[in-house]
């Protein structure tokens, strides 16, 4: 699966919540709820959802003895993401967001040798796969920007950084992968206004900027059986789509 699927099903989500969100207004019309919520210089929230993450793998054909080996991303599985969030009110349409938390996620990599035979008794010589399991720390900055409210409806768009920290253990595998990244995030979201708090769904597209797959591996100096792998792959970059659900 690649992140465009991945889009395609967070996008379902999202669309799911806003014609949950749509009936809520039409049955909430007269009735204004927390009319100054949005008036506060400063609120605090948390939040809960799913991450998809997937990584950008670009190959570079190299020949070697094992053969021609290509890596890619073949199974993911949605992980949970838990934040806190603080809110600075900047303008009647602008805010901006600091949200830290951590994300729990998985993402299987592939890796086909063309020369390999797929009909052979031994597999490993054809193909292979990697588990990566990743517990990130994320420190994202967001700016928001909101429509005018109608009713007990705003829908809103973010842009912005995070700073991504795997906490992962290091270990001696086919592909090692940096612990630090920076993405960019874009994301649309609908603040629902509730008789006590703000629910506010949002979908979240973030793309790495750094590549983060590890070049160097004194622990393959030892273990040369798995070094093709990382000299077979040119660059690795971050990808993630989430969505989140806000309580404000």
């Amino acid at each position: 699966m690649d992140l465009t699927k991945l889009r395609h099903i967070a996008s379902l989500i999202m669309l799911l919540v806003l014609g949950c969100t749509a009936v809520y207004a039409q049955d909430n019309d007269m009735i204004l709820n927390r009319p100054y919520a949005d008036t506060k210089l400063t609120h605090y929230g948390f939040s809960v959802g799913m991450n998809f993450q997937n990584l950008a793998i670009t190959n570079n054909g190299l020949v070697t003895e094992e053969g021609e080996w290509y890596a890619d991303v073949s199974a993911h599985s949605p992980g949970f993401s838990v934040n806190v969030l603080a809110d600075l009110r900047l303008a009647e349409h602008f805010n901006l967001r600091l949200s830290p938390g951590l994300y729990f996620g998985n993402k299987v990599v592939r890796f086909l040798n063309h020369w390999g035979d797929p009909n052979a008794l031994d597999q490993t010589r054809y193909k292979q796969s990697q588990n990566i399991k990743s517990t990130y720390i994320v420190v994202p900055i967001d700016l928001k920007m909101s429509a005018k409210r109608y009713h007990n409806i705003r829908p809103y768009f973010t842009s912005g950084v995070m700073y991504i920290h795997d906490l992962a253990k290091d270990r001696s595998e086919q592909l090692k992968l940096k612990n630090g990244d920076v993405m960019l995030t874009v994301g649309m979201g609908c603040d629902l206004y509730m008789p006590f708090f703000k629910l506010c769904p949002e979908i979240k597209f973030c793309f790495g900027l750094k590549n983060i797959l590890e070049k160097n591996r004194p622990d393959l100096d030892e273990n040369s059986d798995i070094r093709h792998f990382t000299e077979s792959v040119n660059k690795i970059k971050n990808d993630m789509v989430v969505v989140t659900f806000y309580f404000e």
